[in-house]
C-alpha cells in the first residue's frame, strides 16, 4: 500500500516534533480526525503530561485530549527512533532570533539530524516552523537526500507555515487555510491530500520559497502597520490628540484603512521575530529592507516610551520613579492568554527596576514569569490591591480586570491599552493614556 492510499484509509501514523503551542494543538486535530498521533519533544516534562492526558496549552480542549490519549490515538515521547514507524512528519519546533537579530535554526537542525538517520521510503515531512526563504530547499533537502532517497518519489518535503493565533476564539488550526508548497508538485499534493484530512481549506503554491515568504510578508505587514500607528500615537501625544479616537473616527472610511491599534510593544513568537529572518536573508542578497528595520526600531522602542509615561506622570504628582513602588497590571504579551513570550511587559519591568522602582505584576493567567534568570511571581488579588502603589501601568488588557476598581483606586494609572474610556470626553484625572498626550 502506497503512501496515498494509506492517507484515503487513515492507516499513517502521524508525527509532530515539538509539542508546544502550535505542535499540540496539531497533534490533537489530528488524532481528533482518526489518526494515530505520536508527539516527539526533548522536554520530558511535556511527554509525561501528554502521555498523562494533562492539557498545558489553552488552545486545546482537556477533555478531547485526555479521550485522545485513554483510547491510544496520541501519545508522546522524546525517543526519535519512533520515526522509523511515523508516516507523515510535522517539524513544530522555535525559531528564535539571537542577540544579532540573525535566525537561529539550532533547533531546525537538531531535528534535521535525527530525521536524516530514520528517514525511510514513502515519508511525508512538513516543516511549520517560521523561518527565512530557502530554508526548506537549502538547509533541508540536501540532508535528506543524503539517504539515497529521491525527493518527490521516494519521500515527500513540504514546507506549510503555521498560522496559530493564541487565544483566537474564533479561528484555531482546523478553520484557518492552510498554505502548502512542496519542493515538487507531487510533494505539494501528498502534503495537501493528507491536511485536507484535518483542515477545512488547503492554499496550495508553487513553491516552499513562495510559502516560506507567505508568513513573513503576513507578520511583516502586521509588524510595520503597528510601527506606524505607534508613531502616530507619539505624535498624538505632543500634538495634545487622542489617537484612540482619530483611529476610530478614520475606521469609518468604507475603503482604504485599516484599523490598526498602539500599545507598550510588540509580543508572541511570530511579529516581533518573524519580518527579521526576512531582513536577514535579504542581507545575504545585498538588500536592505528599510521598513523592517524601521518598523523593528519603532516598536521595540515602545516600552521605553511607556517608562517615560510613568515617570512624567509621577513628576506630575511631585514623585521620583526611583524609590517609587509600581504595579504593572498584566505581563502576558495580548490579553486573556497565557502566553508571555516577547512580551513588552517584561521590559518595562525591567526597565523600571533598572531606574530604581519597587516593581510587582499581577497577572491571573501567569503565576510566574523568568526575568533575567530569576523568578518573579505575581502578587495576590486583594481590594486594597491598587491603592498600594504610586502607580499602576496597564500592560495587558486582560477582560478579567476591574477597570473601574483601578481608576477609582489608584494614585496614578498609566493606560497603553485604551482600556480607561473617556467620560464627558475627558479621561480620568489620574490617568495617562498612551497615544493621548499626557495627565
Amino acid at each position: 500500500m502506497d503512501l496515498k492510499q494509506k492517507i484515503e484509509q487513515k492507516d499513517i501514523t502521524f508525527g509532530v516534533v515539538g509539542l508546544g503551542y502550535v505542535g499540540l494543538p496539531l497533534a490533537v486535530d489530528f488524532a481528533a480526525a482518526g489518526f494515530e498521533v505520536i508527539g516527539i519533544d526533548v522536554d520530558q516534562g511535556k511527554v509525561d503530561k501528554v502521555n498523562a492526558g494533562k492539557n498545558y496549552i489553552q488552545d486545546v480542549n482537556s477533555d478531547e485530549m485526555t479521550a485522545l490519549v485513554e483510547s491510544g490515538k496520541l501519545s508522546a515521547t522524546n525517543d526519535y527512533s519512533v520515526l522509523d514507524k511515523i508516516d507523515a512528519l510535522s517539524i513544530c519546533v522555535p525559531t528564535p532570533l539571537n542577540k544579532l537579530k540573525d535566525p537561529d535554526v539550532s533547533f531546525i537542525l537538531s531535528v534535521l539530524e535525527e530525521l536524516s538517520n530514520n528517514i525511510h521510503k514513502d515519508m511525508l515531512i512538513v516543516l511549520e516552523s517560521t523561518t527565512y526563504p530557502g530554508t526548506t530547499r537549502e538547509l533541508i533537502l540536501p540532508r535528506l537526500q543524503e539517504s539515497g532517497l529521491e525527493v518527490g518519489k521516494d519521500f515527500y518535503l513540504v514546507f506549510s507555515p503555521e498560522r496559530v493565533d493564541p487565544g483566537n476564539a474564533q479561528f484555531h488550526t482546523k478553520n484557518t487555510p492552510k498554505v502548502m508548497g512542496g519542493v515538487t508538485p507531487q510533494c505539494t499534493e501528498i502534503g495537501k491530500m493528507l491536511y485536507e484530512q484535518v483542515i477545512d481549506t488547503i492554499i496550495p503554491v508553487s513553491s516552499p520559497e513562495s510559502a516560506e515568504l507567505v508568513k513573513l510578508l503576513e507578520n511583516t505587514f502586521r509588524s510595520i502597520n503597528i510601527g506606524l500607528v505607534n508613531e502616530m500615537a507619539i505624535m498624538a501625544e505632543k500634538l495634545g490628540v487622542d489617537i484612540w479616537e482619530v483611529i476610530d473616527a478614520a475606521d469609518t472610511k468604507p475603503f482604504g484603512f485599516m484599523k490598526f491599534y498602539p500599545g507598550p510593544g510588540l509580543g508572541g513568537h511570530c511579529i516581533p521575530i518573524d519580518p527579521h529572518y526576512l531582513a536577514w536573508k535579504m542581507k545575504t542578497l545585498d538588500y536592505k529592507a528599510r521598513f523592517i528595520e524601521l518598523a523593528g526600531e519603532i516598536n521595540t522602542e515602545m516600552p521605553i516610551h511607556v517608562v517615560q509615561l510613568v515617570m512624567e506622570g509621577l513628576n506630575h504628582h511631585k514623585k521620583s520613579v526611583n524609590g517609587a513602588n509600581i504595579l504593572v497590571l498584566g505581563v502576558a504579551y495580548k490579553k486573556n492568554i497565557d502566553d508571555v513570550r516577547e512580551s513588552p511587559a517584561l521590559d518595562i519591568i525591567r526597565l523600571l527596576q533598572n531606574k530604581g522602582a519597587g516593581v510587582d505584576y499581577y497577572d491571573p493567567f501567569i503565576n510566574q514569569v523568568k526575568l533575567d534568570g530569576s523568578m518573579m511571581q505575581s502578587v495576590e488579588y486583594s481590594d486594597e490591591l491598587f491603592k498600594r502603589y504610586d502607580c499602576v501601568v496597564i500592560a495587558t488588557d486582560h477582560t478579567v480586570f476591574d477597570y473601574e476598581k483601578v481608576v477609582n483606586d489608584s494614585a496614578l494609572v498609566i493606560d497603553t491599552r485604551n482600556t480607561i474610556k473617556n467620560l464627558d470626553g475627558k479621561k480620568p484625572a489620574n490617568v495617562s493614556k498612551l497615544g493621548a498626550g499626557l495627565v
